[in-house]
This record gives C-alpha cells, structure tokens and sequence, in this order.
C-alpha cells in the first residue's frame, strides 16, 4: 500500500493464519464454535436481564450495553474470518472500511464502558447510601449514551485518516482484518496519531478504571469480617480480569506499530480481544453470579414449555 497516482486498490488481500488445509479447518471449527458461544451467550445474558425487572439495576444495565457490544465487534470480523478459511481471502475497500468502522466503534466504546462500569461498583461498594442516587436511571441512559456517541465519534475520526488516503501498488494487509494500525502505511504521523489514540482511550480510562478499584480495594479492605471482604471481591473480581486482559492487549496493538511488526504475536493479541474475549465475557459474568443463574433458569423453564 502506497500513495501515488497508479491505478486505486478497489480489493485487499488478507493475510491467512496459515496455509495448512488441516489446520486452516481446524482454525474454523474453533472460530466457528467461539462466534456461536459469543451470539448465543451475550444475547442470553440480553434477554435474561430485559425479562427480569429484579435485574434492572445499573451493573446490569451497563452489562446489556456490553453484550451488546460483544456482538457487534464479533459480527464484524468473525462472519469474514471464516470465509477466509475455507475460500477467498479478500475483502473489498467497502467492506474494509465498514468492517474498521464498526470495530472501531464497539473497540472504542467497550473501554469507555468499562471506566464506567467500575465507577458503578466503586459507588455499590463504597457509597452504597448514596448509589441510587449518584447512579440514578437518568444517569445510567447519560452515560450509555455518552459511551456510545463517543465510540462513534472516534471510529469515524480514525476511519476517516484512511478515507484520505489513496491505495495503490501492493494490497495485501498484514492482518486477519481490517483494523487501523495494520492498515494504515508506517509514517511518522500514523504511528503517533494510532499511539495518541491508544493512549487516549485506552491509558486513560485505564487509568480512571485503576483509580475506581484503588478506592475499592481501600474499602474492602475497612470491611472487618472475612465473609464481607469475600463477597465484596466477588462482585468485582471478574470485572478486574476483564478490564485487566483487554486494555493490556489493546494498548499493545496500538503501541507496537512505532515499535514494528510483530507476525505472529499480532495477530494472537488481535485474536484475544476481538474473538476470545467477547466469547468469555457472558461466562465470567454470569457463572458465578447467583442471581444472575437464578433469572437465566427462570427464562430457559418458560421457553421450554
């Protein structure tokens, strides 16, 4: 990829795991059954808390946003990951700039969700007297709606950088999919736009996020049974591994291009964050949350008559 007057680049070559047939079909089985878990599960985890009023409080709220999220970032790599296994390995200019922009946008706003959802446990945890006020349905729909419009304003600006461009020469991208940093050509400016955006939405709110469980674990750690401090990391332990895996492997990708291509390493963190971690989200949520489990077998028992 190269900027010049030749002849415009209307398709891109994707860049495949592997050229091993049996292990390209192995690569699809797995995919295939992580997209399935990914849609069914986070779309369970939405219909379980839209039809059980006992869950409409802001954790839970804030978790339909999530599922939601974890779809759409699945939905838009996931369908042409597969394809790619087993026939063409293309994608065209169109469908590489839908496919960045919506990745983008759930990418975006799924770091900004997460800063809020840990404000909303410092509340829970720390000003418990005060949550339901701090944290009222006024506040929750601000800052979902917030996450989501910031979300888009940032896909369409890094989108954008790539709308300007001209593509010609060379069209094979060096990634599974179409993501800014792969995407981009290697200039003093991309790199620091990509590293400012990393940065930005990722140090930032993990920053924020670190802040809200620092108080946290100042104020468990006030709790003066054992039994309360337990409960207490239960209800936010899973969020903290969460938050923990994904701004790690996030920061990585947009730092590293400055640093230089990584092969394989790439595209096992890319796959981390957009394939595992939207997959496991439902599970460490809701496995060990016994209202949750309590809802979610109440629904499954009226669907099965």
């Amino acid at each position: 990829m190269a900027i010049g007057n030749e002849t415009e680049v209307t398709v891109f070559i994707l860049q495949s795991f592997t050229e091993d047939p049996e292990l390209q079909a192995a690569l699809f089985c797995l995919f295939f059954s992580l997209f399935v878990v990914a849609l069914v599960g986070n779309g369970l985890i939405i219909a379980t808390i839209h039809c059980s009023p006992n869950l409409h409080t802001p954790m839970y709220f804030f978790l339909v946003n999530l599922a939601m999220l974890d779809m759409i970032c699945t939905s838009s790599i996931l369908p042409k990951v597969l394809q790619s296994l087993v026939a063409e390995n293309t994608i065209s200019y169109g469908g590489c700039i839908s496919q960045m922009f919506f990745f983008t946008w759930s990418l975006s706003a799924e770091l900004l969700l997460f800063t809020a959802m840990a404000y909303d446990r410092y509340l829970a945890i720390c000003r418990p007297l005060h949550c339901g006020t701090l944290m009222s349905t006024r506040v929750c729909l601000t800052l979902a709606a917030f996450v989501w419009s910031v979300g888009a304003l940032s896909a369409f600006l890094l989108t954008g950088l790539v709308l300007r461009l001209s593509f010609c020469g060379p069209n094979t991208i060096a990634h599974f999919f179409c993501e800014i940093p792969p995407v981009l050509p290697p200039t003093f400016l991309t790199d620091i736009m990509t590293i400012m955006a990393g940065m930005f939405l990722s140090g930032m709110n993990f920053l924020l996020t670190m802040v809200s469980y620092g108080c946290i674990i100042a104020c468990i750690l006030r709790i003066r049974s054992a039994e309360g401090k337990r409960r207490a990391f239960s209800t936010c332990s899973s969020h903290l591994v969460v938050v923990t895996v994904y701004y790690s492997t996030v920061l990585y990708t947009y730092i590293r291009p400055a640093l230089g291509s990584a092969g394989l390493m790439d595209k096992v963190v890319a796959v981390l964050y957009t394939i595992v971690s939207p997959t496991l989200n439902p599970l460490i949520y809701t496995l060990r949350n016994k209202e949750f489990k309590a809802s979610l077998k109440k629904l499954l028992f009226l669907f099965s008559k």
